[in-house]
């Protein structure tokens, strides 16, 4: 059975989806294992989520990632330690990928003392400079300048450290994003954009809100190389990663990829998403999930059989069950913390 959508993988080969699906077949059995693993806790933790919020334990706005997994995970198998990665606000995902604590996430989504950042940032803006991850940002492509000036910084200190700067297809509309691919490409800046375009931006199709819908093409016209990647195979997009990465840390600047993905979920728990038929979204479930796809690889190389598949599954519900109860029960941030993290505070 499969984890993310059952009967996904038997469906998926009668259908003669995922066309890339034998890029890096070859790849060891622990890794393909431990992709599995990752996109599933995302899933899982995502859909604890969404029920917590249901119930009122997590407020204000609360973007999820399921249906994307496949990007944060194949993208954090190439990330080198020290390379800042930061996004947007659906940013759940790349938190656990870069190796977050699933209960300081949890405990950050509920606003409580033992989040992340205290229970001051909330979904959609944690931070943790520990984990590499510089936060995620509510404006909608400010990350994306604020990624180039980390790329930046690590141009100046000469480090070889590249900056994972991703954001959606609406935020590929915005002003800032192509002052940042003048100013990188310029200055031949260690940075790999990353769009994860899900379809529907905000709840607009790509096709009534874009001219050029190829997203990779939009660094053209400032000489900055790019591709097409299938966001839904973890496999492709680590060997994309790989590419980019190599061009933008030997001094080419740099990258955009363009990862072809799809989001099951509504832009946010408040979003009903009826500017999409119901039919569409079970289709790419049943046709394209990415972890039915790492699911059939594993069975098909042998590496796994279905009792491997529920041990796993059965470690991950009890990581999220224990980040949930966590979050539940830790204190809300003490009042003195309104006047905390404002300044850096320097030591004597």
């Amino acid at each position: 059975m499969a984890r993310g959508q059952a009967g996904g993988a038997s469906r998926r080969k009668a259908n003669g989806s995922h066309p890339k699906g034998d890029v890096g077949v070859g790849a060891a059995k622990e890794e393909l294992l431990g992709y599995y693993r990752d996109m599933l806790l995302i899933r899982r933790f995502e859909e604890r989520a969404g029920q917590l919020y249901g119930m009122g334990l997590i407020g204000g706005f609360c973007h999820l990632y399921i249906g994307q997994e496949a990007i944060a995970v194949g993208v954090q198998a190439v990330k080198q330690p020290g390379d800042p990665v930061i996004t947007g606000y659906r940013d759940h995902g790349h938190m656990l990928a870069c190796g977050m604590d699933p209960r300081e996430v949890m405990a950050e989504l509920t606003g409580r003392a033992g989040g992340s950042s205290k229970g001051k940032g909330g979904s959609m803006h944690m931070f943790s400079m520990e984990a590499d991850f510089y936060g995620g940002h509510g404006i909608v492509g400010g990350q994306v300048s604020l990624g180039t000036g980390l790329a930046l910084a690590n141009r100046y200190r000469d480090n070889g450290k590249v900056a994972w700067t991703y954001f959606g297809d609406g935020a590929a509309n915005q002003g800032q994003v192509y002052e940042s691919f003048n100013m990188a490409q310029l200055w031949k800046l260690p940075v790999v954009y990353i769009i994860e375009n899900n379809q529907y931006a905000m709840g607009t199709s790509i096709e009534r809100s874009s001219s050029e819908t190829h997203l990779y093409k939009r660094g053209a016209s400032f000489r900055i190389p790019g591709e097409e990647v299938d966001g839904m195979d973890v496999l492709a997009v680590k060997a994309a990663a790989a590419k980019a990465a190599e061009h933008a840390r030997s001094g080419n600047g740099p990258y955009i990829l363009e990862m072809k993905t799809y989001r099951y979920r509504g832009h946010s728990m408040s979003d009903p998403a009826k500017y999409r038929t119901r039919e569409e979204v079970d289709e790419i479930r049943k046709t394209r999930d990415p972890i039915d796809h790492v699911e059939e690889l594993l069975e098909k190389q042998g590496f796994a059989d279905e009792a491997t598949l529920k041990a796993i599954d059965a470690e991950v519900k009890r990581i999220v069950a224990d980040a949930a109860e966590f979050a539940r029960t830790s204190p809300e941030p003490a009042p003195s913390e309104l006047y905390t993290d404002v300044y850096t505070e320097v030591r004597a």
